[in-house]
């Protein structure tokens, strides 16, 4: 970028550094640091190998935040004194420097922004991602089975560690449904962008006369929150079913009938499992999966609530088409949300899906600002 008025970007640079400090929070995370820190000294810290991984990986976030944020500051305040001693030199060797740090400033800023996207609740949780074929037939089934593929290479190629819980294949090709969990610095904020119905229009495969078929898929993502899902569950409202394992659900799929099937039947909710080794630890992760389910609709009901209060209008997440991939009678991808679009239609189903979450992310913080939520 050029800088045309150095004076004037000063002012816009901590404009835009006060707007990240505000999304981020840092009042309310200057305590939390201070517990991070206490948790990381520790000497027992690692007797639970999970949640040292998470306490790690937020204190090392937390630091480099508050580290980031403090040499921006600095570098702004001294870009400002170089412009200062310029003018009165009539020095453009020291603008210029001058110059230069403004524009990293307003690098570094592009990134803290990014950072500042992730003020939700739950951005910091791990992730339960499900993928379901919808209308289409075996057309929906094989697209169910491309998305999980995509989301897989996404999610390695990110750093994130995948989970398989468990695949319900298909009657002639694809699968029915797959559900992954995904454990990783703010895995569900980064995930959230993926909750709705999938279309993909394309040449069917599986149709002898190539026409044209359009397949749907539902994904569903919801929060892992563990032992803090404040949620309770009547047993006489399960239907809780075990069957033999199958599909590519991890080494330790066999054929035995320890995986299980849970059904809550006030709302319809279903979830499985069947990578554990016993039948008992699949039901407990199943159960655990559960909560995090009806955790997610207790909130997605009191925010349709809220909504309704507002006036807004619009369907339940998962209702909702959110993004629509086209391969026939030409190439796109496009968010139906945030009109985010690209061309790359095999690049996206590779896992290229960063364009997208960084779009959903800004939407999200808009539509936050919007509604005058912010803090």
């Amino acid at each position: 970028m050029e800088i045309t008025d150095p004076t004037g970007a000063v002012v816009d640079l901590r404009e835009r550094l006060d707007e990240a400090r505000r999304f981020l929070d840092l009042d309310g995370k200057s305590k939390e640091l201070e517990q991070l820190r206490e948790k990381a000294s520790s000497p027992d810290l690692w007797d639970d190998p999970d949640e040292a991984r998470t306490v790690s990986q937020r204190l090392a976030r937390f630091e480099g935040l508050f580290e980031m944020v403090g040499g921006l500051s600095t570098l702004i305040d001294d870009a400002e004194v170089l412009i200062e001693l310029a003018d009165e030199a009539g020095d453009t060797d020291t603008l210029d420097e001058a110059k230069g740090q403004l524009v990293e400033a307003s690098q570094a800023l592009d990134k803290l922004e990014l950072e500042s996207l992730f003020f939700d609740e739950y951005d910091d949780a791990d992730a339960i991602l499900s993928v379901h074929a919808g209308a289409g037939g075996v057309d929906a089934q094989d697209w169910a089975e491309i998305m999980a593929r995509m989301y897989q290479r996404f999610l390695s190629d990110s750093g994130f560690a995948v989970t398989v819980e468990e695949v319900t294949e298909g009657d002639e090709a694809g699968i029915k449904s797959a559900t992954f969990t995904i454990k990783g610095d703010r895995a569900y904020g980064t995930l959230e962008s993926e909750r709705g119905v999938h279309r993909l229009v394309r040449i069917s495969p599986f149709d002898a006369n190539a026409r044209r078929h359009t397949s749907f898929a539902g994904v569903d993502v919801v929060p892992d929150l563990g032992d803090q899902a404040d949620v309770e569950i009547n047993e006489d409202e399960l239907r809780i079913d075990t069957y033999r394992s199958q599909g590519a659900g991890g080494q330790h799929v066999n054929t035995t009938d320890s995986a299980v099937r849970i059904t809550h039947l006030p709302t319809g909710i279903v979830v499985q499992c069947q990578n554990e080794r016993s039948q008992l630890q699949n039901k407990a992760r199943a159960m655990a999966m559960l909560k995090a389910r009806l955790a997610e609709q207790a909130r997605l009901d009191r925010q349709e609530h809220l909504n309704e209060i507002r006036g807004e209008q619009g369907e339940a997440a998962w209702g909702r088409q959110v993004r629509s991939y086209v391969l026939q009678p030409y190439q796109m991808v496009k968010d139906l949300r945030t009109d985010h679009e690209v061309g790359n239609v095999q690049g996206v189903l590779d896992g290229d899906l960063e364009g997208f979450v960084e779009a959903y992310l800004r939407w999200r913080r808009s539509e936050h600002e919007t509604r005058g939520d912010s803090n």
